[in-house]
């Protein structure tokens, strides 16, 4: 890929080139891979110059627009995020690589000899906003399972993500990765209808993405990333470890999807432990508001309520949460059990931070989406998410009764 990159692309043209470039991604070795992976961490590093400087000019833009500091936060790939960016990929390169997994082998009586084979999806179709280093980590999990790639960022990291696929490209094989370089709002829609290229679409944004893909895609789509994330602080929790918990989920970095956004405390602790959370909490900048509970803050703004106890607190949860991250501190097993088995989100956690859902906390290394639904993945979406399964059967000239 040239630096002169289209304003406007042809959509068809780049499908095609993807889909003939995922036959031979698919026919890759571990081993080929790897080495590909280890090439693309070292062509980002390389033109890390080139890259910062275009993160620079998108970051300045975005400031003359006025945007939020929690949004300028999450377009940044300064103070070391780029370098972190690069470690994900050579991490990537030491996992386990799911594809040609052979499982459920087994013998039918009819004499067919049948297993399930891992295999790649094909052609991943992924829009986001805001964060480029999404840029680099779907393009280094596609190429470890063997798909290609079609990326739409957002307009302001258009400069930076640019610069990632250029740099990129001298690593990977032709097509692996395209970049749809042109903030054409149209050109999302087009990509949604190219079912005969793109096997799945997975958006990482905000709701009105996620749902404007949902209603206009032919594309099977993986909806993910929203969250609204509960902590509920129960009668038995140990209070003094309980502060330093949720100040992490709150504060350790608010413009992500698995930072806290309610807090819930038992109306027994309202007079004694709140006010010292509260206070921890205000020292590091945030704001409190005690009746807005759907909305995920993406700041330092924290929604507070006061429960009657673990049963009003699933209630509330179950009401309000996005299924992405909700957790429960507690000293009680019998609690913590109940919390497990009713609260149906992605991730639930007990006595831990939100902050922990997430892939390379997981051990899945860079992540593609942390996924709220149901069908295909769920949570955090590693390598394993990127791949179906093949049925192969095989006989000795065998034919059905």
């Amino acid at each position: 890929m040239s630096a002169d990159l289209p304003s406007r692309p042809n959509l068809p043209a780049l499908g095609a080139a993807a889909k003939a470039a995922s036959r031979q991604l698919a026919l890759l070795t571990t081993d080929q891979k790897n080495a590909l992976l280890l090439a693309l961490a070292e062509a980002v590093e390389r033109h890390s110059p080139e890259i910062l400087q275009a993160n620079a000019a998108d970051l300045t833009e975005a400031r003359e627009r006025g945007t939020t500091a929690a949004l300028l936060d999450r377009l940044s790939l300064a103070d070391g995020r780029l370098a972190a960016v690069v470690g994900d990929v050579r991490a990537v390169a030491t996992l386990p690589d799911p594809v040609g997994e052979v499982f459920n082998q087994k013998l039918l009586p009819s004499g067919l000899s049948l297993y399930q084979k891992r295999v790649p999806l094909g052609v991943l179709g992924v829009i986001y906003e805001a964060r480029p280093n999404v840029t680099v980590d779907i393009a280094s999990l596609a190429l470890k399972t063997g798909n290609a790639a079609i990326l739409r960022g957002g307009s302001e990291t258009l400069r930076t993500n640019t610069a990632l696929v250029v740099a990129m490209a001298e690593a990977l094989p032709e097509n692996a990765v395209q970049l749809i370089a042109s903030p054409d709002r149209a050109l999302v829609s087009e990509l949604l209808q190219m079912h005969q290229y793109v096997d799945m679409i997975i958006p990482r944004g905000g709701a009105s993405l996620h749902d404007f893909c949902r209603q206009n895609s032919t594309i099977p789509v993986i909806i993910g990333g929203i969250g609204v994330c509960h902590l509920f602080v129960d009668e038995s929790a140990d209070l003094e470890k309980a502060i330093p918990v949720i100040v992490n989920a709150k504060c350790r970095r608010p413009s992500v999807c698995n930072s806290l956004d309610t807090l819930l405390v038992h109306e027994a602790l309202a007079e004694t432990f709140l006010p010292k959370a509260k206070a921890a909490l205000a020292e590091r900048g945030v704001r409190f508001v005690e009746d807005e509970f759907d909305t995920e803050w993406m700041s330092l703004t924290l929604g507070i309520k006061v429960v009657a106890g673990l049963d009003d607190a699933i209630v509330h949860i179950q009401a309000h949460s996005s299924q992405h991250t909700d957790g429960i501190l507690t000293q009680s097993d019998t609690n913590a059990a109940r919390f497990i088995a009713e609260i149906d989100s992605a991730a639930v956690f007990v006595n831990c931070s939100t902050g922990f859902n997430d892939g390379g906390q997981f051990g899945l290394g860079a992540e593609v989406a942390i996924s709220t639904q149901k069908l295909h993945a769920r949570g955090p979406m590693g390598l394993e998410a990127l791949t179906t399964y093949k049925w192969v059967g095989s006989g000795d000239y065998l034919v059905r009764g």
